[in-house]
């Protein structure tokens, strides 16, 4: 039996005992980062928020299996948020779709969540109405008409179901119960209304696709309202990417287990913990890359190099070789030369170890 057929659902319980010390350190910890990153100058917490945004955008869609381009990603934030990043790429339409739900879901945390809402949502994760090469419902519950809703893995013909959605004819019913329960006051912490939305919402499964993205998004509206803030300085995405074998394992236990949903929030608040804690990384990137340009504030540069140092600032995968400035800087190879050497001599670069095809260059930190 799943959880969705057992007699008690949708009435989830869990041990108060159990997860009491947890949640209250996940919110001691949740507090102080707060208090650190408002602690921030205006600019360095904007710089933080659109960090911390980006990754949430780009590692929810990982979760999926699709990759999204980081620069887009950062560059459709920037401009929806107002904030100058210099020239901005253009971006496709599923970075858009994807970028706007998740800044509904943050900024917006304060209005009430409908069908409505989550149609618009699910819309804009697939403006062609089409998952892959497949043509899907969009903007509506599913119907089932392509068979019943699983979660299946495995090659065809040895394929594992690991979850059995409700029926469609049910959908309609259980997200007029969920959507109620989302929008009453919480007489519960808020964090433990997050875990608790995540894994209901999920385990409706609604959608015909997406259902992993909005959820996850579901839950960060529901983060946002326990900090009563839009601003985002950890990404619950991110960590449950990089757990994503134990966020799968835990998922399908709970959902073939009973009502008593304490091994899912127990999970649910260590993970966030740790979301929490790897945003420290975030903050000394951020303030690592206002010393920088504090420093280099007294040379002059070209609009080349600010773009492709920038480039480095955010995280940039890989090794910046010589051809790599000359592509990101749509410049000519001798062009990207004399800006790395320019660098160089001012002291914001310096060559990586190795030498010939393995040359590269990385900022002086």
């Amino acid at each position: 039996m799943y959880i969705w057929e057992r007699a008690g659902w949708p009435a989830l319980v869990w041990q108060d005992a159990v997860i009491a010390a947890p949640l209250a350190a996940l919110r001691h910890d949740q507090g102080r980062l707060i208090g650190r990153m408002e602690a921030l100058g205006f600019k360095l917490r904007e710089e933080a928020v659109l960090q911390t945004l980006t990754q949430d955008v780009v590692k929810t869609s990982e979760i999926e299996g699709e990759d999204l381009d980081a620069t887009q990603v950062r560059s459709s934030l920037a401009r929806r948020l107002g904030i100058d990043i210099g020239a901005q790429p253009p971006t496709d339409r599923n970075v858009e779709g994807i970028v706007e739900v998740m800044l509904d879901a943050t900024t917006n945390y304060g209005s009430p969540l409908s069908a409505e809402r989550l149609f618009a949502w699910h819309a804009a994760l697939f403006p062609t109405g089409r998952s892959g090469m497949s043509r899907i419902q969009v903007g509506n519950w599913r119907d089932d008409s392509a068979g019943p809703m699983q979660v299946v893995s495995g090659p065809m013909g040895r394929e594992r179901v690991h979850y059995a959605a409700p029926p469609a004819n049910r959908v309609a019913a259980e997200m007029e119960a969920f959507l109620t329960w989302f929008n009453t006051p919480p007489a519960i912490d808020p964090v433990i209304k997050a875990a608790l939305a995540h894994l209901w919402f999920v385990t409706i499964h609604p959608f015909e696709d997406g259902n992993g993205r909005i959820a996850r998004a579901i839950a960060d509206l529901a983060l946002a309202r326990s900090e009563r803030s839009p601003q985002r300085f950890y990404s619950m995405s991110a960590q449950i990417r990089i757990e994503r074998n134990a966020y799968y394992d835990t998922l399908e236990q709970t959902q073939k287990g009973g009502t008593d949903v304490t091994g899912w929030l127990v999970w649910f608040l260590a993970c966030l913990g740790r979301a929490i804690h790897g945003a420290e990384g975030v903050l000394g990137a951020v303030i690592a890359k206002a010393v920088f340009w504090e420093r280099a504030s007294a040379v002059a540069l070209n609009e080349r190099q600010i773009k492709v140092l920038n480039r480095l600032l955010d995280g940039f995968e890989g090794k910046m070789t010589s051809s790599k400035w000359a592509t990101i800087a749509k410049c000519s190879q001798d062009t990207a030369n004399r800006d790395i050497a320019a660098l160089v001599d001012l002291g914001l670069l310096h060559k990586g170890d190795g030498g010939g095809r393995s040359t590269h260059y990385e900022i002086v930190a």
